[in-house]
């Protein structure tokens, strides 16, 4: 009995095919959106995962100041770390994969007639193991080149193409403002950050080098640490705030003027951002789905009054109401599970399109896919049976007297 009622329901879509597609074209939407929109927000979310974490595995950052505080993003400034501290770290912090101090300034980097506006970051080769980055070619620096501040230096690979092009960087010698220095390595590419830093645009050399030959200062700017694996990153903060307050020499009742930042807090975060507007935009995508079953209602109501002498004469011959009733409310759920395939084939379709549009990574999320079929369908049964019912509960004598 239900296979034939669902063959009849088959049949009334079929005879007005045009009407059946405008009837679903609320739930295609509304379902494409929806999928179109989770899943480019959980794309947006795991790209933002991926740049936090190529800035570096487990790390955390100290530099001097309170940071930026309130709306208007002033950082107040505080005196520099000197190397003393950078060694007080590796000595009394328990649970450190690597250390590197950090210092940088802009440079002017030349070789030949070309010439390139740069960053030169002074630091120790554990700057590479904090920030995981690999070599594409060369070495990294000897201790002989780190202790006496040989004019050495690893290039970013975007400072190689603007001022090597095709040619092998390695051996050359190019000018940073003034210093001559040797490139003995290229850095292998990052690409852009999140925030919108390329990341390959950096000119990397020895500590002692940018402070003595560039600098003329022995203060450090920043601290990188990188946390071993299975130690928590939050007792690694603690730990560094407070041997930091205590050479600092700062009184209980005073404020850091440093500050330590965590970038597992910062994926936290940012992650938990993209999380809710995600949310939000598939809660507003969702609204479409309720307006395509309106639409559902309006029509099947429009259906029933033309086929109100059918009607009459099922239920003349002794068709039940149950009957009745399930032929129309299949009609309604067969519309909206219709509208619900065309949907998911266009929401993923626009996904794909939007994932490869923006740059962020395609992520399939099967259970968005099940919950909006569901809703499709669940939309069919609620708004289709309102005009079920009214079609199940006619009078057959006054049904068949409708012209």
């Amino acid at each position: 009995m239900i296979w034939e009622t669902v063959v009849l329901a088959l049949r009334a879509i079929r005879r007005n095919v045009l009407r059946s597609f405008l009837t679903i074209l609320g739930i295609v939407i509304g379902v494409a959106a929806v999928i179109t929109m989770v899943t480019l927000g959980d794309g947006a979310t795991e790209q933002v995962r991926a740049d936090i974490s190529s800035l570096g595995s487990n790390m955390l950052q100290i530099r001097p100041g309170q940071g930026f505080r309130g709306p208007g993003g002033v950082r107040i400034a505080a005196e520099r770390f000197k190397i003393a501290d950078v060694h007080a770290i590796e000595r009394e912090i328990y649970g450190l994969e690597a250390v590197a101090p950090i210092s940088d300034q802009a440079a002017q980097a030349i070789y030949g007639n070309r010439n390139w506006a740069t960053s030169v970051m002074g630091s120790t080769n554990d700057y590479l193991a904090v920030r995981d980055w690999q070599l594409s070619e060369g070495r990294v620096f000897t201790e002989g080149e780190l202790h006496s501040g040989r004019a050495v230096c690893i290039l970013g690979s975007t400072v190689v193409r603007e001022l090597f092009g095709d040619q092998d960087p390695l051996g050359a010698f190019i000018r940073l403002d003034r210093l001559s220095c040797q490139v003995v390595g290229v850095l292998a590419s990052k690409g852009q950050s999140s925030f919108g830093q390329d990341q390959d645009d950096m000119v990397l050399v020895p500590l002692k080098t940018l402070q003595r030959r560039i600098m003329g200062s022995t203060d450090v700017e920043a601290v990188m640490v990188s946390a071993s694996d299975g130690v928590s990153t939050q007792a690694v903060r603690e730990d560094i705030e407070r041997l930091m307050r205590e050479r600092r020499k700062i009184a209980p009742d005073k404020d850091d003027d440093f500050h330590v930042r965590d970038m597992q807090e910062i994926v936290s975060t940012l992650t938990s951002t993209t999380r809710v507007l995600t949310a939000l935009l598939g809660a507003v995508a969702a609204v479409s789905l309720l307006v395509g079953g309106i639409g559902i209602m309006n029509i099947m109501l429009v259906s029933v009054t033309e086929r109100t002498r059918e009607i009459g004469t099922r239920l003349a011959i002794g068709a039940l109401e149950r009957e009745v009733l399930m032929q129309f409310l299949i009609e309604a759920v067969v519309l909206s599970s219709l509208g619900g395939v065309f949907g998911i084939i266009l929401g993923l379709s626009a996904a794909a399109l939007g994932a490869h549009l923006l740059m962020v990574p395609f992520v399939l999320n099967p259970g968005i896919i099940a919950v909006a079929f569901l809703f499709s369908a669940t939309v069919g049964v609620v708004f289709g049976f309102f005009p079920a019912r009214q079609a199940a509960r006619m009078d057959p004598i006054e049904a068949l007297r409708h012209e």
